[in-house]
Order: structure tokens, then C-alpha cells, then sequence
């Protein structure tokens, strides 16, 4: 009898296949024992199905009948799971064989810890950070998020420096290691968002009821990045802006809600208007229409959302400086000098 806590990998893809023809044995070589493979198709138009069918016929299938998006994708495949752990992890992740151990023994030690993330290096150059997580995401005091190891578009090259096991604010959706009774108790993700920021807000939600979120570098995968909707791409900055917006609005306490949205509102029309001296209408209306949709959230749409069911205590990596006035007119690149 295996007395391993089951692990259930799941891999939510749309149009994904190309990087499941690559990425798919690295994860089928995983080491540990008690762990099955899950692949959930977000109503994909590609060959991805036939092609699992074809070449993985062990590899548990859920179909969608249409992309619901991260958020809804994952949280209704999810519910059809039965595991200790779930580990979501994108179509566009190499992971090593004994990726997962270290992340079991490290929920296992401590059953306040709901979440932790591998470290995330990127799969093109292998010397760096990977932009999504790198070694565990941080929040600045107006809701930039940032990680050990990259700040805004800077990465840094991996040297060992943050291979200590210890708390984060938040942890990558490109691998995340996620206790499922929690992920339940929380309601799973906020399919409002639709995509980008929501295991953000989760990671949020569960501090605010006494939950913790780890970084655990002893694991550690190689994450391509961009591969459904690419940096740069104008509903990718629409989705990161709005959902920010709601994540602050749904997270913050009501006092500091009343000042740092506003402030935050125009730090992002700055970036806005740096964007039309740039050339980049795109990026701008973007912006634009993101502060639009986040009134028309408060306004018509909140119930559509999960907010924070309690506030217990202050979560953990929460930066109480300003990181745009950090980064850009202080000249930080990195994380160790914020500090």
C-alpha cells in the first residue's frame, strides 16, 4: 500500500499541443510514486485530444466545450480531481525528475502552508529567472507584483541566492503547488479574471484566513513563458490591469482601499501616457479600457466574484514601498537591493 499523499498534476491547455510534444515527457519521467497526470483541454481547436489519445492513452483527459479561460478552466476541471495535492502547471513547463518530493515534505512539515512554487528558471536560458515567478512573487504597497529574482521586465541570473525555503505572498500559476482542500475551502480562483493575477488574489485570500505561501527552490522547473498570450500582447495588458484593479479593491482594508487604488489609478495612467509617447496605442487603450471595466466590475459585477471571507492577519512579502519609484527613478534592479 502506498502511504504517499497522492499528487495529482494537471495541466490546463489550449492550442497547446506543440508544447505538450516537448514538455510531456519530462513530466511523465516525474520520479515520485503516487502521482497521476491530468490534462485539461480548454476547448482547443488544435489536434491536442487525438494527439494525447495517440500517444499518452494513460493520461486522463477533461475536454471543455470552450476556453474558459484560466480561472473557470482550472476550477471546474478541478472539482472532477481527487488528490491530497494538485500541482497546475502550464503546457510550456520542463520540470526535473524530483521536482515534486522536496514540495510534498515541505506542505507536509507544516499544514499552514496551502501553497508553495518551484523555483522557476527560464527554459531558454537556463541561467536566469524565469519572468512568471522566479523564486516566489512579492506585492508592493500599490499592487505591482514583483518576485525574487525579477522586477518588472529585469531578470536576474540564478547564483544560489535565494535557495532558502521561506514565506512569499504569492506563488506562480505556471507551477503551483496547491493543497486541494484549501483550494476548495477558497473557492478556487476568481473566474471573473478570466486569466492573469487570479493566483494572486487567491494566494490573498488564503493569507487573510490564516494560510501560508512558501517558495520551496529545492524544486526547480524550466518555464518557457508567453505561450498562450504573449508579453506585449494588448488583452494580456488589459486582463493584468483590470484584474490588478479588482484584486486591490476585493483584498485591500477599507482605509487603505480609499487612498491606493486612486494613487495606483494614476500611476497606471502615467504608464498610459508613456505608452502613447512611445508609439504604443495599443498598450494604452489597453490600460484605458482595463480602469473602464473596473468601474463597470463595482458597479454591475461584483457579485460575480469571491472576496476575502476574513481578515486574520497581514499577509507575509507584502513590500510596503513604492516599486515603479523604486525601479524606475531609484535605478533598482534587483531584489536584494530594495531591502
Amino acid at each position: 500500500m502506498n502511504n504517499q499523499p497522492k499528487v495529482t498534476i494537471v495541466i490546463l491547455s489550449w492550442n497547446g499541443q506543440k508544447y505538450l510534444e516537448k514538455f510531456l515527457p519530462s513530466v511523465v519521467a516525474t520520479a515520485y510514486q503516487n502521482c497521476e497526470i491530468v490534462v485539461i483541454d480548454n476547448g482547443s481547436s488544435d489536434t491536442t485530444c487525438l494527439f494525447l489519445a495517440e500517444n499518452y492513452p494513460k493520461i486522463r483527459q477533461i475536454v471543455h466545450s470552450k476556453n474558459w479561460g484560466f480561472a473557470k478552466g482550472y476550477n471546474v476541471g478541478l472539482k472532477q480531481i481527487e488528490s491530497d495535492y494538485f500541482v497546475l502547471l502550464n503546457s510550456d513547463v520542463e520540470v526535473t525528475p524530483d521536482w515534486i518530493q522536496p514540495m510534498v515534505d515541505l506542505l507536509e512539515s507544516n499544514n499552514h502552508i496551502a501553497v508553495c512554487q518551484p523555483k522557476l528558471l527560464s527554459f531558454n536560458n537556463k541561467e536566469y529567472f524565469e519572468y512568471a515567478g522566479a523564486a516566489g512573487g512579492w506585492l508592493d504597497s500599490f499592487g505591482y507584483p514583483f518576485a525574487k529574482g525579477r522586477i518588472f521586465d529585469v531578470c536576474e541570473k540564478e547564483l544560489g541566492q535565494y535557495n532558502q525555503s521561506e514565506e512569499i505572498f504569492w506563488a506562480s500559476g505556471a507551477a503551483m503547488f496547491v493543497r486541494s482542500s484549501v483550494f476548495f475551502e477558497m473557492q478556487g480562483f476568481d473566474e471573473f479574471f478570466f486569466a492573469h493575477q487570479e493566483e494572486i488574489d487567491l494566494c490573498w485570500r488564503m493569507q487573510l484566513t490564516g494560510n501560508k505561501i512558501y517558495s520551496c527552490p529545492a524544486a526547480v522547473v524550466y518555464h518557457v513563458g508567453g505561450g498562450t498570450l504573449p508579453r506585449g500582447n494588448s488583452l494580456k495588458t488589459f486582463l493584468n490591469f483590470r484584474n490588478n484593479q479588482i484584486m486591490l479593491y476585493k483584498n485591500l482594508g477599507g482605509v487603505d482601499k480609499c487612498w491606493k487604488i486612486p494613487l495606483r489609478i494614476c500611476l497606471d495612467l502615467l504608464s498610459a501616457l508613456k505608452g502613447v509617447m512611445m508609439g504604443d496605442m495599443g498598450y494604452s487603450f489597453a490600460i484605458i479600457r482595463a480602469h473602464l471595466a473596473f468601474v463597470g466590475w463595482i458597479l454591475l459585477f461584483q457579485n460575480r466574484s469571491i472576496f476575502p471571507k476574513k481578515r486574520v492577519e497581514k499577509p507575509a512579502c507584502f513590500y510596503n514601498g513604492n516599486l515603479v519609484w523604486q525601479h524606475f527613478v531609484k535605478g533598482k534592479k534587483y531584489f536584494h537591493q530594495l531591502f
